[in-house]
């Protein structure tokens, strides 16, 4: 069971850095074509930021990192030489970042965000948050095993 949810959370994550790759390789017109409405808080109906390209691939290779974790933890391959409490609190750190991420800064992004009339405000709530705080939950059921 907990191969399972590491391959689940460890996909996932991969996959979202996937995304980040092609978001900054496309430059803007990546975002554009996924509807930067959709990706991107907004205040004022305008996007809160502009991603940099060499931001959005550091995202991407955290997120990269952050599967490798996972799997690590999960014992889903080895790497020889690091020790097993470093892997742990290695994945123990991604979860608590996105279940911060999940809680949201009160603002634009989470749970408790005050800025709702959005697209992404709405995506963020149905979507994005939950599967932050479902994704720290399984770096927890996989760290705990």
């Amino acid at each position: 069971m907990v191969a399972v949810v590491a391959w689940i959370v460890a996909g996932t994550l991969a996959s979202i850095g996937g995304l980040h790759v092609y978001w900054a390789l496309s430059g803007t017109a990546g975002i554009v074509r996924a509807g930067a409405s959709a990706v991107l808080p907004e205040v004022d109906g305008r996007p809160a930021f502009t991603p940099a390209p060499a931001l959005t691939l550091t995202v991407a290779a955290l997120l990269e990192i952050a599967a490798a974790l996972v799997a690590l933890q999960g014992k889903l391959f080895a790497i020889g030489g690091l020790p097993p409490a470093l892997i742990r609190v290695g994945a123990l750190g991604v979860a608590v970042v996105l279940a911060a991420r999940g809680v949201g800064d009160f603002r634009l992004v989470g749970l408790f965000k005050r800025v709702r009339g959005t697209r992404f405000a709405r995506l963020d709530t149905c979507i994005y948050a939950p599967l932050c705080l479902a994704l720290a939950a399984g770096i927890v059921i996989v760290a705990a095993a």
